[in-house]
């Protein structure tokens, strides 16, 4: 729980620190990614909830209160894409915002570790891409794994009032870990960085919850979730590398990349 709240109040300072390091510049394209992937969700849900709706309508074979059922039917099928698309969101956002963060977060870790000269593991724009992908992909399938059986499990009665809260969890843990590995790409491999998550968890689903709490507000969550989310992430995730000694030395990197 300390942890958890940690990670929470990691967002207190971050849009000051965006703009002390005049870091708004970065996150065009990434706001243009969450919009436009917001906008085709949006527009999927609502094209494809007739469909749905009308297939699940089918299953009611009495002409009696056959209307009121398919009203029914097309809500819920335009829930359960939304919802799918809730969880697909998040994770095709930041897989491709990745190689855009990256500078964000360099730039932050400098500043927390008070150097102008910055040494870490130098990845290309190609590899970010394909980090982000890969952690996202992972998370996805893994999510969506854990996701099932909680739904199930809000079909019992009164035992089922536990699986909303946890399916807020699932899905805070799984939006931090992203948000984390934005730093993590550059001092761990892609098996050390789940370790580290892991062991860290706290600091990911306080992280999560603000940002599954911003994707609530309408425009202003998509616009800023990603900027603060990302900000507060790289502070605490340099914070606890740091701690446990795990960022890259100078003594095992070449060559050095240099932060401006």
């Amino acid at each position: 729980m300390k942890t958890i709240f940690q990670g929470i109040k990691a967002y207190s300072g971050a849009l000051a620190l965006i703009s002390k390091l005049k870091l708004w510049k970065y996150f065009f394209i990434p706001i243009g990614i969450s919009i436009l992937t917001a906008l085709i969700i949006v527009s999927l849900a609502y094209g494809l909830s007739d469909d749905i709706g009308g297939f699940i309508a089918k299953l009611w074979t009495w002409e009696w209160g056959k209307e009121t059922f398919t009203t029914i039917s097309s809500f819920i099928g335009g829930l359960a894409v939304a919802a799918l698309g809730f969880i697909l969101y998040k994770h095709i956002i930041m897989a491709l915002s990745a190689p855009f963060m990256s500078p964000v977060s360099e730039k932050i870790e400098a500043h927390v570790l008070g150097v102008s000269r910055h040494q870490h593991r130098n990845t290309s724009f190609s590899e970010q891409l394909w980090r982000g992908i890969k952690i996202n992909l992972r998370n996805l399938t893994l999510e969506i794994l854990f996701t099932i059986p909680i739904l199930i499990i809000g079909l019992i009665p009164v035992v089922g009032l536990v699986s909303t809260a946890l399916l807020f969890l699932t899905q805070s843990y799984y939006a931090g870990f992203g948000n984390m590995d934005y730093t993590l790409e550059r001092h761990l491999n892609y098996r050390d960085s789940i370790s580290f998550v892991k062991a860290n968890k706290g600091m990911a689903i306080g992280n999560g919850i603000v940002f599954m709490l911003f994707l609530l507000i309408p425009v202003i969550g998509i616009i800023l979730v990603l900027p603060l989310s990302v900000t507060a992430a790289s502070l605490k995730t340099v914070e606890l590398l740091k701690q446990e000694d795990q960022l890259v030395s100078t003594r095992n990197l070449t060559p050095q990349k240099i932060i401006q």
